[in-house]
């Protein structure tokens, strides 16, 4: 892939001895969705699937980009005098936005750079390729500029800049996750106050299989910043009657107790997944510290009823896939993962059951849905590098 994203670049832009390569993962989480904006735990790991680039400085204050993964790209321009122009501006918005969320924490780049990507993160499939796209930019900021950051820091300013430069109100494991990653190891992290510790995942002869279902979904529609806007509601009604800074401070018991504090019906059930979920995340990755992986494999099968129950965020897609998941003996758990409406689910499927997985689950979505799903294999691996 290094040499691919390099050639790419000397194609698009010349030949140029200064070029360096880099990558940053796609992230799967494992368990605890739609938790991150609540003050709850999560349990991402990254992929050794995510987002190559190749960049070098310029000596003006032009940015130009090129993207290697649509048919009939071309370079498409930016100006470090005009960060704002590129709101809005299709995939571009994401790495302009980074450098956007540099300059507001006073990290300004004096002059532009040339960068070409290329991405084997399926588009839209919930995997994060925007995250990884903004790490990655931020990652090639340090590395070209000298700015003294953190990897911890890459993913606040990538978070930042998808907030506040392209409008989708997400919360911060997905950069996190990405910037922090550990090869065979999955991140248990508190999104509270960002303490974490990494997990050793050990699967005994099972393997970590993404199902796409090729339905394009893109967060910044309405529906997950109204899914988040009921629970920033439901929060600050139960705050009248109990001191709590997120909804992931509470325990079942608490909310339970509290929850006619909630005046809606709609908001108090979607309180009531985020509470829920939070608690099934501890409780699966104390089941995985244990050796105990049906455990795991159950909650994560808990983890997309109360999606698709409570949260409504799965849709006939997800749901086909998880639920035919579920009926494969060799199939310790399955889930959706990431925001929703669309993408992808994650199972823990046995070796010897994978070949039955792909073809069982995949005729029946064929004939419920109309097209196909497709099956990755992955395995788990670290943050962003220079390759």
């Amino acid at each position: 892939m290094k040499q691919k994203v390099l050639e790419g670049f000397e194609k698009v832009f010349g030949k140029n001895d200064d070029v360096k390569a880099y990558f940053a993962p796609g992230r799967v989480n494992l368990i605890g969705e739609h938790t991150d904006y609540n003050g709850g735990h999560v349990f991402p790991c990254a992929l050794t699937i995510g987002t190559y680039g190749a960049a070098v400085q310029r000596n003006d204050r032009k940015i130009r980009l090129f993207s290697m993964n649509f048919e009939n790209s071309k370079v498409e321009e930016a100006s470090l005098d005009n960060l704002d122009g590129a709101r809005g501006a299709g995939w571009i918005a994401y790495p302009v936005g980074v450098v956007w969320a540099f300059a507001q924490r006073g990290f300004k780049p004096e002059t532009g750079f040339d960068l070409v990507i290329y991405g084997n993160i399926p588009n839209g499939s919930g995997l994060s390729s925007s995250a990884s796209l903004e790490v990655l930019t931020g990652f090639i900021l340090r590395d070209l500029y000298g700015f003294d950051v953190t990897n911890q820091d890459l993913a606040l300013i990538g978070q930042y800049s998808e907030n506040n430069f392209n409008g989708c109100n997400c919360g911060i494991m997905d950069q996190f996750a990405v910037a922090m990653g550990k090869e065979s190891n999955a991140i248990f992290l508190d999104t509270a106050d960002l303490s974490f510790d990494y997990a050793p995942i050990a699967l005994k002869g099972c393997k970590i299989v993404i199902a796409n279902t090729n339905k394009k979904h893109k967060l910044t529609d309405s529906a997950y910043n109204e899914r988040r806007s009921a629970c920033e509601k439901a929060l600050s009604e139960l705050q009248q009657v109990v001191d709590i800074k997120g909804l992931g401070d509470l325990s079942i018991e608490e909310f339970e107790a509290h929850k006619d504090a909630i005046k809606d019906d709609d908001r108090r059930i979607k309180a009531k997944h985020a509470v829920y979920e939070n608690q099934r995340t501890i409780e699966a990755v104390d089941a995985l510290k244990a050796g105990d992986l049906e455990k795991f494999g159950k909650l994560m099968n808990a983890s997309h009823v109360s999606l698709r129950d409570d949260y409504d965020v799965t849709g006939v897609e997800l749901d086909t896939l998880a639920e035919e998941a579920w009926k494969i003996p060799g199939v310790i758990g399955s889930r959706m993962t990431g925001g929703g409406f669309g993408g992808c689910t994650v199972s823990i499927v046995k070796d010897e059951a994978i070949d039955e997985f792909k073809e069982k689950v995949g005729k029946a979505y064929r004939e419920k849905i109309g097209y196909d799903a497709t099956f990755y294999i992955v395995e788990i691996g670290g943050g962003p590098t220079v390759l």
